[in-house]
């Protein structure tokens, strides 16, 4: 069975989408749509296939059966409820959305329009993640006691599109953007939800003209009062993403693109981390299965991810710790 796709925005994350759906045997390519017509017309042209400046009308014209949505945080809500109503289904780039509400208008419009949703998020695919997690749930490692997660990457490059410097529009800064992948990256190794966060977040609003965040420190409980610290930094900076498990029994140290190390006789030792395909192949196939009901859509796992981002600027906002819990959902 063919899955038609058509995808929305044309910027450097959409042609890992496009990447992958060559790859995926039975996935076909009809459309690309992006407001900025040269882009959209290149990109469709190194594709070959038609190119929109709107998606909407690519939308109606060709019918796809699955959207793949790459816009700007302000619009996947937008994007979503007109592509849930013409009967599409949606591969959506994280956060899901903005706010917890505009969360709730996309699962309730994807539930009444009868299609499946699945938002991106690409830690689950990374092969350091995956080797990590089975290794921590195969391994008597004794309880977690905490979790150190370090991220740090020039956020302020001058190649960066600028609406990601635009509160309103991105939502916030680094935390929004990539503190989201260290949240969910997390959540999925440890099998936890998190429900308290205390924020301290630094604007540079003095050297840069922009009102989102680029560094902070965010401490984190899990459900069972598991301590988390998530350090962030996008000024100058030796780029780094590593986090730490700190178990009784031993440590698991996972630093993306260099491997999985764990402790043995007082020193790391790195374990063989195993090859696997582009993760944003292995994630359009989990999408397919999503659409044929082989897998469940994570939809509200992503909304839990968007209500965790959001406390964050309310607890740096507010100078004190908040307790995350139904009502903020």
């Amino acid at each position: 069975m063919s899955l038609s796709i058509c995808v929305i925005g044309a910027g450097i994350i959409a042609q890992h989408h496009l990447k992958a759906i060559k790859e995926i045997t039975g996935t076909q390519l009809l459309a690309v749509a992006d407001n900025d017509s040269n882009k959209a017309m290149n990109i469709a042209a190194k594709s070959g296939v038609k190119g929109y400046t709107s998606y909407k009308e690519m939308i109606v014209k060709e019918t796809p059966d699955l959207v793949i949505i790459t816009l700007p945080h302000f619009l996947h809500k937008e994007a979503a409820l007109f592509s849930a109503k013409e009967g599409c289904h949606i591969l959506l780039e994280k956060p899901m959305a903005l706010t917890t509400a505009e969360c709730d208008e996309i699962l309730q419009c994807v539930k009444d329009n009868g299609v499946k949703l699945m938002v991106a998020h690409t830690q689950h695919y990374l092969a350091e993640n995956i080797t990590a997690k089975e290794y921590i749930e195969t391994h008597d490692l004794g309880p977690l006691l905490m979790v150190n997660d370090s991220r740090f990457v020039p956020y302020f490059d001058p190649d960066r599109p600028k609406w990601f410097l635009e509160k309103e529009k991105a939502g916030g800064g680094i935390f929004m953007n990539l503190g989201t992948h260290s949240i969910d990256k997390i959540q999925w190794l440890t099998n936890s939800i998190f429900t308290f966060v205390k924020a301290n977040l630094y604007y540079p609003k003095a050297i840069l003209q922009t009102d989102v965040e680029g560094s902070g420190t965010v401490y984190l409980e899990t459900g069972t009062g598991v301590p988390v610290t998530i350090s962030m930094s996008g000024f100058s900076v030796v780029p780094t993403q590593r986090t730490e498990f700190i178990f009784e029994k031993g440590i698991v140290k996972v630093e993306i693109g260099k491997g999985v190390f764990i402790t043995q006789e007082g020193k790391y030792t790195a374990l063989k981390v195993q090859e696997l395909p582009d993760p944003f192949v292995l994630q359009l196939k989990d999408m397919i299965l999503t659409i044929h009901g082989d897998q469940d859509s994570n939809g509200n796992y992503a909304k839990l991810l968007v209500r965790t981002i959001v406390s964050i600027y309310e607890s740096n906002d507010q100078n004190k710790g908040l307790t995350m819990n139904d009502d903020h959902l």
